[in-house]
């Protein structure tokens, strides 16, 4: 998880730490909260980890992290934005926090494949006694006589 700390490396996974090295932060100034607070002070924090040059994730993490973000990624770099709090700390906590869950959620391993089954014998004879039973409502409705059961 990221450390309450802003600015140091970003544990991510038990194996993999982001060095503070490759993480670049933007600050600028936000709308919403903060009154005249916001018109002085650069509150909102834009953290950018430029994943496709990352030295901190293994050539198979990285990849698959590429291929489950790269509609996120800008130019190979995930930028994550965080304006909600009046405070550049409490931005920057939630930029980080924030980049760590996504990261999480792409370097998560693939489930299992599926494995096909089939429908058991008895509810394949349920289903058919139900469209039979179903076909001679619809009959009867016609006018037509029934046709015999087998």
């Amino acid at each position: 998880m990221a450390s309450d700390l802003p600015g140091g490396d970003l544990r991510v996974t038990p194996a993999v730490l982001i060095p503070a090295a490759e993480l670049r932060w933007r600050f600028s100034r936000s709308s919403g909260p903060g009154g005249q607070n916001v018109n002085t002070t650069d509150s909102r924090v834009e953290l950018v980890f430029d994943l496709a040059a990352s030295q901190a994730l293994p050539a198979a993490l990285r990849a698959r992290a590429l291929r489950r973000l790269e509609g996120r990624l800008v130019e190979g770099a995930l930028v994550v934005a965080a304006s909600e709090h009046r405070s550049q700390w409490q931005n920057r906590v939630a930029a980080q926090r924030r980049l760590v869950a996504q990261l999480q959620e792409a370097l998560r391993p693939p489930p299992p494949p599926r494995r096909p089954t089939r429908p058991s014998r008895g509810s394949v004879e349920r289903r058919l006694a139900a469209k039979k039973q179903r076909g001679a409502i619809k009959l009867r409705r016609q006018g037509r006589p029934n046709l015999p059961d087998e």
